[in-house]
């Protein structure tokens, strides 16, 4: 049995999250606008510990973003762990 908890790591890349959480692509795409250019097309094979360094973001606020987005997909039952 898998944790329903939703884990998201600074060293996940970007296509880790999307792929596992389709709602986090939302806020990917809100930090766009900070990051100057589509960070899921310019940064999607590097980790978000690197994307928050590369765009000058706030890593705990990123990936608590990131992990909200992911616990409501989760609560509304639209998640389905690829990876598990």
């Amino acid at each position: 049995m898998t944790d329903p908890s939703p884990i998201i790591r600074p060293d996940m890349t970007v296509l880790d999250v999307v792929s596992r959480y389709r709602e986090t692509e939302k806020i990917f795409k809100a930090y766009d606008d900070v990051a100057g250019e589509c960070i899921c097309c310019q940064a999607l094979f590097e980790p978000l510990k690197a994307v928050a360094k590369k765009y000058g973001l706030d890593l705990k606020q990123f990936l608590e973003d990131l992990k909200a987005a992911a616990v409501s997909e989760v609560a509304n039952g639209d998640h389905t762990d690829e990876l598990s």
